[in-house]
Protein backbone atom coordinates (compact mmCIF):
# COMPACT_ATOMS: atom_id res chain seq x y z
CA UNK A 1 0.00 0.00 0.00
CA UNK A 2 1.27 3.43 -0.92
CA UNK A 3 1.96 5.99 1.82
CA UNK A 4 -0.14 9.15 1.81
CA UNK A 5 0.20 12.62 3.28
CA UNK A 6 -2.44 15.27 3.82
CA UNK A 7 -2.10 18.80 2.51
CA UNK A 8 -3.87 21.64 4.30
CA UNK A 9 -3.69 25.08 2.71
CA UNK A 10 -5.37 28.42 3.39
CA UNK A 11 -6.25 30.48 0.32
CA UNK A 12 -8.44 33.50 -0.47
CA UNK A 13 -11.92 32.34 -1.46
CA UNK A 14 -11.41 34.01 -4.86
CA UNK A 15 -8.53 31.63 -5.69
CA UNK A 16 -9.81 28.42 -4.11
CA UNK A 17 -10.99 26.76 -7.32
CA UNK A 18 -7.68 27.45 -9.08
CA UNK A 19 -5.72 25.95 -6.18
CA UNK A 20 -8.00 22.88 -5.96
CA UNK A 21 -7.66 22.32 -9.70
CA UNK A 22 -3.87 22.77 -9.66
CA UNK A 23 -3.20 20.37 -6.78
CA UNK A 24 -5.70 17.87 -8.19
CA UNK A 25 -4.03 17.98 -11.61
CA UNK A 26 -0.72 17.31 -9.79
CA UNK A 27 -2.09 14.17 -8.13
CA UNK A 28 -3.70 15.32 -4.88
CA UNK A 29 -7.16 14.06 -4.03
CA UNK A 30 -6.98 10.73 -5.84
CA UNK A 31 -9.21 8.21 -4.04
CA UNK A 32 -9.84 4.94 -5.86
CA UNK A 33 -11.63 5.77 -9.11
CA UNK A 34 -12.07 9.44 -8.16
CA UNK A 35 -9.79 12.43 -8.68
CA UNK A 36 -9.63 15.98 -7.35
CA UNK A 37 -11.23 14.98 -4.01
CA UNK A 38 -10.89 17.64 -1.33
CA UNK A 39 -12.65 19.26 1.59
CA UNK A 40 -13.13 23.02 1.94
CA UNK A 41 -14.17 25.06 4.98
CA UNK A 42 -14.60 28.84 5.11
CA UNK A 43 -12.99 31.18 7.61
CA UNK A 44 -11.07 34.40 8.05
CA UNK A 45 -7.31 34.69 7.51
CA UNK A 46 -5.49 37.33 9.55
CA UNK A 47 -1.97 38.65 9.06
CA UNK A 48 0.18 41.78 9.22
CA UNK A 49 2.74 42.22 6.42
CA UNK A 50 6.13 43.14 7.86
CA UNK A 51 8.76 45.44 6.30
CA UNK A 52 10.26 43.72 3.26
CA UNK A 53 7.02 41.91 2.42
CA UNK A 54 5.30 42.29 -0.96
CA UNK A 55 1.73 41.43 0.05
CA UNK A 56 -0.81 40.41 -2.59
CA UNK A 57 -3.45 41.80 -0.22
CA UNK A 58 -3.08 44.66 2.24
CA UNK A 59 -0.24 47.03 3.10
CA UNK A 60 2.98 46.64 5.07
CA UNK A 61 2.43 47.31 8.78
CA UNK A 62 -1.37 47.20 8.59
CA UNK A 63 -3.29 44.22 10.04
CA UNK A 64 -5.41 42.53 7.35
CA UNK A 65 -8.38 40.16 7.34
CA UNK A 66 -9.28 38.12 4.25
CA UNK A 67 -12.18 35.75 3.54
CA UNK A 68 -10.27 32.49 3.06
CA UNK A 69 -10.93 28.81 2.77
CA UNK A 70 -9.08 25.84 4.20
CA UNK A 71 -8.56 23.15 1.58
CA UNK A 72 -7.60 19.61 2.63
CA UNK A 73 -6.60 16.82 0.28
CA UNK A 74 -4.51 13.67 0.53
CA UNK A 75 -1.79 12.81 -1.96
CA UNK A 76 0.74 10.02 -2.50
CA UNK A 77 3.89 10.86 -0.53
CA UNK A 78 5.97 10.36 -3.69
CA UNK A 79 4.06 13.22 -5.37
CA UNK A 80 4.92 15.80 -2.70
CA UNK A 81 7.19 17.96 -4.87
CA UNK A 82 4.69 18.08 -7.75
CA UNK A 83 1.72 18.83 -5.50
CA UNK A 84 3.53 21.59 -3.60
CA UNK A 85 4.90 23.11 -6.82
CA UNK A 86 1.34 23.21 -8.19
CA UNK A 87 0.08 24.78 -4.95
CA UNK A 88 2.77 27.46 -4.97
CA UNK A 89 2.17 28.19 -8.66
CA UNK A 90 -1.59 28.70 -8.23
CA UNK A 91 -1.64 30.47 -4.85
CA UNK A 92 -1.73 34.28 -4.99
CA UNK A 93 0.16 34.93 -1.73
CA UNK A 94 3.88 35.64 -1.51
CA UNK A 95 4.13 33.13 1.37
CA UNK A 96 1.14 30.74 1.44
CA UNK A 97 0.21 29.15 4.75
CA UNK A 98 0.17 25.37 4.33
CA UNK A 99 1.13 22.19 6.15
CA UNK A 100 1.54 18.53 5.31
CA UNK A 101 1.46 15.48 7.55
CA UNK A 102 1.31 11.69 7.18
CA UNK A 103 -2.09 10.00 7.20
CA UNK A 104 -3.14 6.37 7.52
CA UNK A 105 -5.49 5.41 4.68
CA UNK A 106 -5.38 1.68 5.33
CA UNK A 107 -8.63 -0.28 5.55
CA UNK A 108 -9.43 -2.68 8.38
CA UNK A 109 -8.63 -6.31 7.73
CA UNK A 110 -11.72 -8.36 6.84
CA UNK A 111 -13.20 -10.53 9.57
Amino acid sequence: MEDFDCLVVYVPRTHAEAVRRAIGDAGAGRLGNYSHCSFTAEGTGRFTPLPGAAPAVGKVGVPEEVAEVRIEAIYPRGSRDEVLAALLGAHPYEVPAFMTFPVDTSRPKPG
